[in-house]
């Protein structure tokens, strides 16, 4: 398989333009077609007619080795073909109903989002789950990891490992981290990817963040359009990478307050219409207090809709999860608190006094009233006899 990729297989590639293509970066017929005939001669300093030519044939060579589609293809054939297309689940059931399964391979998915949302534990999950045997849901794959905020932590990824039962040794292996400090050497690690892909058998490309160098480096309206040139640059470059080398692409995105906003949410990625348009899959992730709300917000085939997720040592989480959790610590609280009242309840007993005086008091209150219910009773039988009398006498 790598002697089939090699450049010395294409026919009028010799050992001049061999080690010319090879000292501008390019390895093997992959990145031939990852990089296109205008970078190409831009790179290597030969004309475009040649590069086109040189393109040209590396493509057939992939095609008729299998390794991509034809020119022409039906429709049944595109459909088989993705019936056969690797999905990495994300360990939670709201995820994987958003995303069908899981996270698609040759595909581009983006998730922008504010501080905090859990986009960068997203990641360090997914770069966990993609070491899963197929029968569980992974592809048994390792990851190349682009850190552009420095914001990758083992500690994280071995949390995660242990909450799925997995050797956390072997886990960090098979992550491979690249720490971006410009934007010019996130391209070029992007660039030079191929053969680390093939020897590692990469599966999973992650780049966090992928517009954050961008944005740090081109300030004001007057750099935009360089900006926006390098960005679109990575981000297809991104893209076809996880066509050609059939793994699985996640970029994660800021997010910015657009002003001209007065209803509903503010917030808007970074990057424009170029990572909007690049992007396969783009989804939405926004905080609800504990909780986080992720929403598919372009697809070319899944359902707009939202689903609520959480955050935990497992990465992402069930909510149904996170509540089971909480539940556990509150009935560990409430069995400690409920052992103290029960001494103050057998001190606190004399209850039982207080309730046999009210009920003395009140049976002497009923013999008073029905005294003075009497009395005047027997009063006029008196009055009636008195009265009596006298008329008798005279």
């Amino acid at each position: 398989m790598v002697e089939d990729l090699r450049l010395d297989s294409l026919e009028g590639v010799g050992p001049v333009t061999t080690r010319k293509l090879s000292d501008a970066g390019v390895h093997n017929v992959m990145d031939l077609i990852v990089r296109g005939p205008v970078e190409i001669a831009e790179i290597t300093g030969m004309e475009k007619d040649t590069a086109e030519k040189i393109v040209n044939k590396a493509r057939q060579h992939l095609v008729d080795g299998g390794l991509i589609a034809k020119h022409f293809t039906s429709a049944t054939e595109i459909y088989k073909h993705r019936q056969s297309i690797g999905k990495i689940t994300t360990g939670t059931n709201c995820l994987d109903t958003l995303f069908d399964g899981g996270i698609e391979t040759q595909a581009l998915t983006e998730v922008y989002g504010e501080f905090g949302c859990g986009k960068t534990q997203f990641a360090h999950t997914m770069s966990v789950m993609v070491q899963k045997p197929k029968e569980e849901g992974g592809l048994e794959g390792s990851v190349l990891y682009i850190d552009t905020e420095n914001t990758f932590r083992p500690e994280r990824i071995v949390s995660i490992a242990q909450a799925h039962e997995m050797d956390p040794e072997k886990v960090l292996d098979r992550i491979i981290v690249a720490r971006a400090y410009n934007s010019a050497h996130q391209t070029l690690i992007l660039e030079e990817a191929g053969p680390i892909i093939e020897e590692n058998n990469i599966k999973l490309i992650v780049a966090d963040s992928a517009v954050g160098l961008f944005r740090s480096e081109y300030l004001g309206r007057g750099t935009l359009s360089n900006r926006q040139q390098k960005l679109n640059h990575f981000v297809h470059l991104l893209s076809r990478i996880a066509e050609t080398y059939n793994c699985a692409a996640i970029a994660t995105n800021q997010v910015m307050a657009s002003p001209d906003v007065f209803f509903g949410d503010p917030t808007r990625p970074i990057g424009g219409n170029v990572v909007a348009h690049t992007s396969t899959y783009r989804i939405y992730f926004k905080k609800s207090g504990k909780k986080r709300i992720a929403r598919m917000v372009d697809s070319p085939h899944h359902p707009e809709e939202e689903v609520i997720f959480a955050l935990g040592e497992a990465g992402v989480i069930d909510p149904e999860d996170a509540e089971k959790k909480t539940k556990k610590t509150t009935k560990k609280a409430t069995t400690k608190k409920t052992k103290e009242p029960e001494v103050e309840a057998t001190v606190e007993s004399p209850e039982e006094p207080t309730e046999t005086s009210e009920v003395e008091a009140t049976s002497e209150t009923s013999k008073v009233e029905t005294a003075s219910e009497v009395e005047p009773v027997e009063a006029p039988p008196v009055d009636a006899e008195v009265d009596n009398s006298e008329p008798v006498e005279e």
